[in-house]
């Protein structure tokens, strides 16, 4: 074994933990999911059945990640941020896995402290979706959305630079264009 799982945390049989990964206290980790190396899993995290996540990606405490859900490398989800997996549930009829829509949070993406992501939409690669904002359109690679419902507001470079323009990163000088879509 080499990862960590805090002891009050809990590991379901059928799961696959990557090399160097830590999982925090109480945790719980469903059968079928997988999780890359080098990854973090916060306080109270629940991924359920059949989830992969990536390499590098970081999950802070209070998140769920529900089956329906993939992550890719390098993601970051903030504290108490949601996914959802049923865009019309009830409690007396549920639909179970056949009724679950996919979403996909591609390479890089950032997701802030209590946004929330409406299933069946992808987050694109090094987008960053703003604290509290909530998802209920894909959003295009390496856009900031913000707001309610999420709006694309600007552009991040990679390294996190927010640019409310096309061109030059201000900090590490990679040239970002063909970024901007004000459509979302």
């Amino acid at each position: 074994m080499d990862y960590f799982v805090h002891k009050s945390s809990y590991v379901d049989d059928g799961v696959e933990i990557g090399n160097n990964t830590k999982i925090w206290h109480f945790c719980h980790i469903q059968s079928g999911a997988v999780i890359g190396d080098n990854c973090t899993l916060g306080q109270n995290v629940n991924i359920s059945s059949n989830v992969k996540i990536g390499n590098f990606v970081k999950i802070q405490n209070n998140v769920s990640v529900y089956e329906g859900v993939e992550i890719e490398d390098g993601v970051f989800c903030g504290p108490s941020c949601v996914f959802t997996n049923d865009l019309t549930p009830r409690a007396r009829y549920p639909k179970g896995v056949q009724g679950y829509k996919k979403t996909l949070v591609k390479e890089g993406a950032s997701i802030g402290a209590n946004a929330t992501v409406v299933c069946g939409n992808v987050i694109g690669r090094f987008a960053m979706v703003s604290a509290g904002a909530v998802v209920t359109k894909d959003v295009p690679d390496y856009a900031l959305v913000t707001g309610v419902p999420a709006k694309q507001t600007g552009i991040v470079c990679e390294c996190g630079e927010i640019l409310r323009h096309q061109g030059l990163c201000p900090k590490c000088k990679k040239e970002i264009k063909k970024y901007w879509n004000s459509g979302i």
